[in-house]
């Protein structure tokens, strides 16, 4: 049988990131990762063909953009985009996110421009 892990301090590991939308690794679930990052100002439009894209507000609003409307956020909400929905998140003041997504999956949809997968 395998040892227990650690908690994981999130507050700990969002205070150790500089700059939004830089994601940081703090787990793997299955065969996911789950991590955080900190929001500030507009991410990209993008949209991912193969997979959900799962946001959840730790602190501070969020706004997703989509096609028909946008979603905001506050702390303790969740929303999923599906799967191929262009997207957009945004945060005029800042947030603080969990995110889970499948492995390899890039946070822009494209490998070319996607943020490194870092673990905090």
């Amino acid at each position: 049988m395998q040892a227990l892990a650690e908690p994981i301090d999130l507050r700990a590991k969002l205070a150790a990131i500089d700059e939004p939308w830089s994601p940081r690794i703090v787990a793997h679930y299955n065969r996911n990762k789950v991590f955080v990052a900190k929001a500030r100002g507009e991410f990209v439009w993008h949209s991912h063909p193969e997979t959900d894209d799962l946001f959840l507000v730790l602190d501070g609003k969020l706004t997703i953009d989509l096609p028909d409307g946008a979603v905001a956020l506050g702390p303790g909400e969740l929303f999923v985009v599906p799967k191929g929905v262009e997207h957009r998140p945004r945060s005029e003041r800042g947030a603080s996110l969990l995110l889970i997504e499948p492995l390899g999956t890039p946070n822009t949809g494209d490998p070319e421009t996607a943020a490194p997968e870092i673990d905090a």
